[in-house]
């Protein structure tokens, strides 16, 4: 599978007015054309690492008017009761049906839209982006309209999406492992998921327009500021068959590396601490009958590895698409059977030209993102997508990343290899010389993948508890820092609403001499939540911004439904923002400044 060679297609969009979205602080000079800024020379004095002060409620809401501020106190309280968020759905449609349309709308825009959402089109969020980054805050635009088809209609269109023609011949038979064959019962993926968008296959011209609503992101967020991003969801692009039958291929393949390394008795360690022994790897592939020994011997030559002896995982994920020769050979034991299993299943003319399509697609995106001076982040989706959208992302960060990193990939800290895919990817970017860039997440998808593992019948993919996800967020974010501190090109993202993250994040900046200046450490919040973390960093000159959703109000109430149920979550266990949200009305009221002015 030719997954390194990502077609180059051009395609041309009229020109938006140009909506400046980083921090009002972070503007350079332009450093030209087709080049992503933010990577100018660091002075060699500067200043400590500024202090945040978290807990100073004036300070975090300075920006804000009162009225705004009684508004997020009145949504956070309305998320923490269960009974209203039991029935919601109900109330939003029977509240519609007394009001009308018209006052519907104008009462969501006074309450949850008005939150979560900052408008309905790009002209109308422009005020509120301008004010944010008054306030060094700047924005990452988020289209936020989905489609709202029925459980039955997702399921159905899910289904036909990830299986293959063959599979339909066959009557669903399948090479796949099971985690990677389509399942009716978890065919709604938005079930059990509240933080993410969901986007379902139809046909071609539907992922055409979900690139040119990216297209249209990814402009407006250009322009002459400095740092702009945008976001892209690859399931948004293609048929999602690729993305199963790929991740299948990779996780098989990986596998088989492991299961080389536990007949070399080196079983359990970490990722990249496994070498094989080359000679004892060329001589149990000869025994299998994958090939001959002498074609064995042709893959691993000093010349693909050096003269160590050994091989490491990153050497042998390359010989899965570097390598013409090797492409035949493409097989690995079934441990059950004991039978060799290719590991590709064949495409039919139309499977491979939907294939096509969709690396056509992901590159019109990194192409647009390199000419206007944007930084795409890449979502991460559900485990059984993950590993085939990962590696497209490698390719794009191969071939993008060259001067400065342009493409983020994300990385989910609640799964339990989270730490070996951080390591090897940055240990991948120091071998072959292009720039590392990330965005950690703690993850969205957590209940929908441990049930569908216990449903389904394979290894739970989840750390086992919120505090091992914890330990395994700063572990994976404490060894990007490290990194950051020896590659001034490398950058990170800390999307985290979490501030003992945030605290975790400053404490090591500071330990480490990373400055906000060099612009390697950003972080990312969502608007309408989390502000007394939000602000304090940008104002104390930290690159911050917030994702910000826009969009019609009836077309992204499904946006809305996740975000009142995921501030359920966040209510259940912390106070600190309605505490501080009722200390600054009160000062307010107190001191006569109820009618506070933002500037």
């Amino acid at each position: 599978m030719a997954v390194r060679r990502i077609l180059s297609v051009c395609c041309g969009t009229p020109r938006l007015a140009s909506l400046s979205t980083a921090p009002a602080t972070r503007e350079q000079p332009s450093t030209g054309s087709g080049a992503v800024p933010g990577g100018e020379a660091v002075e060699a004095v500067r200043s400590p690492v500024p202090s945040v002060d978290f807990g100073n409620a004036q300070e975090a809401y300075r920006s804000r008017h009162s009225w705004e501020l009684a508004r997020n106190l009145l949504v956070l309280r309305l998320c923490a009761w269960p009974l209203l968020l039991e029935h919601h759905q109900q109330l939003l449609h029977l509240t519609r049906r007394l009001l009308g349309q018209r006052l519907f709308d104008k009462l969501m825009k006074m309450t949850f839209y008005g939150q979560f959402v900052a408008g309905e089109d790009q002209e109308s969020i422009r005020p509120l982006i301008q004010h944010n980054r008054a306030f060094g805050v700047g924005s990452i635009l988020d289209y936020g309209v989905e489609e709202d088809v029925s459980t039955e209609e997702a399921e159905r269109q899910e289904m036909e999406a990830c299986t293959s023609a063959a599979e339909r011949k066959d009557r669903g038979t399948s090479n796949r492992e099971k985690q990677y064959q389509a399942h009716r019962a978890f065919g709604d993926r938005r079930d059990g998921v509240i933080s993410a968008r969901t986007y379902f296959y139809a046909n071609e011209s539907k992922c055409d327009s979900h690139m040119e609503t990216f297209l249209r992101c990814i402009e407006a967020s250009g322009g002459t500021c400095e740092d702009g991003f945008s976001a892209i969801k690859l399931t948004a692009l293609g048929r999602p068959q690729f993305l199963l039958q790929f991740s299948d291929v990779l996780t098989k393949w990986r596998r088989f590396f492991h299961q080389m390394a536990a007949e070399q008795g080196k079983a359990g360690l970490a990722a990249m601490d496994t070498k094989l022994e080359v000679v004892a790897l060329q001589e149990s592939v000869a025994k299998m009958g994958i090939a001959s020994k002498k074609e064995v011997e042709d893959w691993f030559t000093a010349e693909n590895l050096g003269v160590s002896g050994t091989l490491d995982l990153l050497d042998w994920s390359s010989l899965i698409d570097g390598r013409t020769e090797l492409s035949k050979h493409l097989v690995v034991p079934n441990m059950q059977t004991g039978q060799l299993e290719p590991l590709l299943s064949g495409f039919t003319e139309e499977e491979q030209q939907q294939m096509t399509r969709m690396l056509q697609r992901i590159d019109v995106l990194a192409k647009k993102a390199s000419k206007v001076g944007v930084r795409l982040m890449v979502d991460a989706e559900q485990t059984y997508f993950q590993p085939a959208i990962s590696r497209l992302t490698l390719e794009m960060q191969r071939k993008f990343n060259v001067e400065q990193p342009l493409i983020f990939n994300t990385y989910q800290c609640y799964l339990r290899d989270a730490y070996d895919n951080v390591t090897l990817d940055v240990e991948l970017a120091r071998r072959e010389g292009w720039c590392f860039g990330a965005k950690l997440v703690r993850g969205a998808y957590m209940d929908q993948e441990r049930a569908r593992a216990v449903e389904i019948g394979y290894e739970d993919p989840i750390n086992p508890t919120y505090e091992a996800t914890n330990v395994m967020y700063h572990r994976c974010l404490n060894y990007v820092l490290e990194e950051l501190k020896h590659n001034a090109k490398a950058k990170v993202m800390v999307a985290s609403h979490n501030e003992d993250t945030v605290r975790f994040t400053l404490s090591r900046m500071k330990e480490l001499g990373l400055h906000p200046a060099s612009r390697q450490v950003y972080f990312g919040q969502l608007l309408g939540m989390c502000d007394q973390i939000s602000f304090p960093l940008g104002q104390a000159g930290f690159p911050v911004y917030k994702y910000v959703p826009y969009g019609p109000v009836m077309e992204v109430l499904p946006y809305l439904s996740r975000r009142a149920l995921e501030n359920s979550g966040i209510m259940k266990g912390a106070q600190q923002e309605r505490q501080l949200l009722w200390r600054e009305l009160k000062r307010r009221l107190r001191s006569g400044s109820l009618f506070h002015r933002p500037g």
